[in-house]
């Protein structure tokens, strides 16, 4: 009985966790002669896979690519059809996945449809193989999936925690600047108020309107 409360009760804790830890399935429509880009910020050294099927289109040669923030190309490929890309990132970045559609001179074309999936992190990770290298049960395997995901999230969380705090300083910053460029201004005012009042009373006493 106790054995079957805990399975039901892993089953619920690793449907919570599936659900915070999603797969991104995007659908496209990709005009012809045009390039469609998506951008996506990934973390430093996570395996990132691509999955992509494109709908018919006669005539139309579409192109992927995939690049970093300095331009540097991970993956490039021509006249794709249907496929997968893989990649590790070095470091923190944000990578551009883009879409490039040709049509030959003269031709009209039609929307091409494309859907592209991507999985990185441990979601990219493959248990295939798993049980028999490891000799690991279903259950056990299911378990590692769980604490992998688990781990997974904790670093996230940790991640939004650092940015939090790092956007805490830059707030903190800039409202110490505001306020010093608050006082310097109310200074400034004051001081062209009474540079006015003493200028306006220097010159009625020189045209004798006041003593």
């Amino acid at each position: 009985m106790w054995f079957r409360n805990m399975y039901k009760c892993y089953d619920i804790c690793f449907f919570v966790i599936y659900l915070t830890v999603t797969v991104e399935s995007l659908m496209l429509q990709l005009p012809p002669n045009s390039k469609r880009c998506l951008k996506e910020e990934i973390e430093k050294k996570v395996l990132v896979i691509g999955e992509y099927e494109l709908g018919d289109a006669p005539g139309q040669k579409t192109d992927i690519a995939v690049t970093d923030s300095k331009g540097q190309v991970l993956v490039s490929r021509e006249n794709i059809d249907k496929g997968k890309f893989a990649f590790n990132t070095d470091e923190f970045d944000v990578f551009e996945i883009c879409f490039l559609t040709k049509m030959p001179v003269g031709q009209g074309g039609m929307t091409r449809e494309a859907t592209l999936t991507l999985k990185h992190g441990v979601e990219a990770k493959s248990y295939e193989g798993l049980e028999e290298v490891g000799k690991l049960k279903p259950l056990e395997i299911e378990l590692q999936k769980l604490e992998d995901m688990s781990e997974a999230i904790v670093k996230d969380f940790a991640y939004m925690r650092q940015r939090e705090e790092e956007m805490r300083g830059t707030n903190e910053s800039t409202n110490t600047r505001v306020l010093y460029f608050s006082i310097f201004s109310m200074c400034c005012l004051l001081a062209l108020a009474t540079w006015q009042v003493l200028y306006l009373r220097r010159f009625f006493k020189a045209k004798k309107l006041i003593e």
